[in-house]
């Protein structure tokens, strides 16, 4: 973990909103470190990515970007950090299982990004954007690369199924940092649920774990 000169930067990186509420507002949230930490982690493995593979093209960067920088490749890296016990969380959200929640231990890496980027400059964000998330790079460009979307229609098509419905089942947060629950339906049946900051993010977690579901 980076060693941070201005450790303030690193306690704000770690503050997620419900602290503050609870805390009388005693310092602001992560979610503008989030904001500039998300463009620098999109910017720097695009970058890595482009130079890495000169032969291939946008479409096949895009979707290898997207494996690396999507909510469970992160959550995975804050659960390596062991980022979910620094986070500063309000009772109610720790008791709902807030350090654990993919959703939100992805913004907290990208938060993180964006506070080392304030404290040491872009040659530190991208070390720890390499040392962490780019780490597999070549693993995850053997993978697979369709979304996992395309895959499930494919997989639902190849079984002569109709096409998979995506469900909104709850939406959470305010309007500027939603959380949705989708659940997918094959076959009129309820097959799997996905969370994500986004519709489009929800439902392709949702395939994800339906495509997992009918694998096992």
């Amino acid at each position: 973990m980076i060693i941070f000169k201005n450790q303030n930067l690193l306690k704000q990186a770690l503050t997620h909103r419900s602290w503050v509420n609870e805390n009388d507002k005693a310092r602001g949230t992560n979610e503008r470190l989030e904001f500039l930490g998300d463009a620098i982690l999109e910017f720097v493995v695009s970058f890595s990515i482009y130079n890495k593979f000169p032969n291939e093209e946008e479409g096949y960067l895009t979707a290898l970007r997207a494996n690396l920088v999507n909510t469970k490749n992160l959550s995975q890296v804050a659960e390596k950090l062991n980022l979910g016990k620094e986070i500063y969380l309000s009772k109610g959200e720790e008791e709902g299982g807030g350090r654990i929640n993919p959703s939100l231990l992805a913004d907290t890496v990208e938060a993180v990004i964006g506070a080392i980027y304030l404290d040491q400059g872009i040659s530190a964000s991208q070390k720890f954007i390499e040392e962490n998330i780019l780490i597999d790079v070549d693993q995850k460009a053997k993978a697979p690369l369709k979304d996992p979307k395309s895959l499930l229609q494919e997989v639902i098509q190849a079984q002569k199924l109709q096409a998979p419905r995506y469900n909104i089942v709850s939406e959470a947060g305010p309007d500027h940092n939603k959380e949705f629950t989708i659940e997918v339906i094959i076959d009129g049946k309820a097959k799997a649920k996905g969370v994500g900051k986004s519709k489009s993010e929800a439902e392709q977690d949702a395939a994800s774990n339906a495509l997992k579901n009918m694998v096992n």
